[in-house]
């Protein structure tokens, strides 16, 4: 059994930047105080604002997405799901995926593949921030998002037990493939993508994907 690093106390500000991965400022709600905020927090602003946040720390931390960020999650959701669906393998979710994968770390995965043994009874979790880790997690990059916040997410998704992250780069056209928090391969727009452990028999041409990105009327 793994066990999970205690993250370093946050004692100043630059502390908590540091455990953030430096995102920028105006992500960083500031009601409820920082180490405060908790899940009922996250569930809260998303009704009353339609925001999303995540939450490290007892931080909230807006979650960001652009345009062409949500139509590339979108465009990965439709062929995994085209794969899990006839297979019944479990379930594929979008941008607005909220997990708690440890008490009071919450993530907010652009895509996610979850398999039934992971979920209680084999069915589709009813709470709005189910404690619930999948099996790939799909990060699509935006501007806002720092080196530093992507290291720190691969942390946060591979400690408890995520098996794959996808890290999708709309400005270069790639996809790095993580197997670990630091161990990725960067695949071009000629490559192919699959589901390697998790999802044994997916494919995805990276130029089919990519392609959608230059589509028109």
């Amino acid at each position: 059994m793994s066990v999970v690093p205690s993250p370093a106390p946050i004692r100043t500000l630059a502390d908590l930047m540091k455990r953030l991965g430096w995102v920028p400022l105006d992500r960083i709600r500031f009601h409820p105080a920082p180490g405060t905020a908790t899940v009922q927090d996250v569930i809260d602003i998303q009704a009353q604002e339609d925001r999303l946040c995540e939450l490290v720390e007892g931080v909230l931390v807006e979650k960001v997405m652009g345009y062409t960020e949500a139509l590339l999650a979108a465009w990965i959701t439709t062929p995994l799901n085209n794969f899990v669906q006839p297979r019944n393998l479990g379930l594929v979710t979008g941008a607005d995926g909220t997990v708690e994968l440890m008490p009071d770390l919450v993530r907010i995965p652009d895509v996610a593949f979850t398999s039934w043994d992971r979920m209680p009874g084999r069915r589709r979790p009813t709470q709005p921030v189910p404690r619930l880790v999948p099996d790939l997690a799909v990060e699509v990059l935006s501007r806002s998002n720092t080196p530093g916040e992507m290291s720190v997410k691969r942390d946060d998704y591979f400690n408890p037990g995520v098996r794959l992250v996808w890290e999708v780069d709309p400005g270069a056209r790639t996809v790095t493939v993580y197997t670990s928090p630091i161990q990725g391969t960067t695949l071009q727009a000629g490559d192919t993508l699959d589901g390697g452990i998790v999802l044994p028999g997916f494919t995805q041409p990276l130029a089919e994907l990519f392609a959608e990105l230059d589509r028109h009327g």
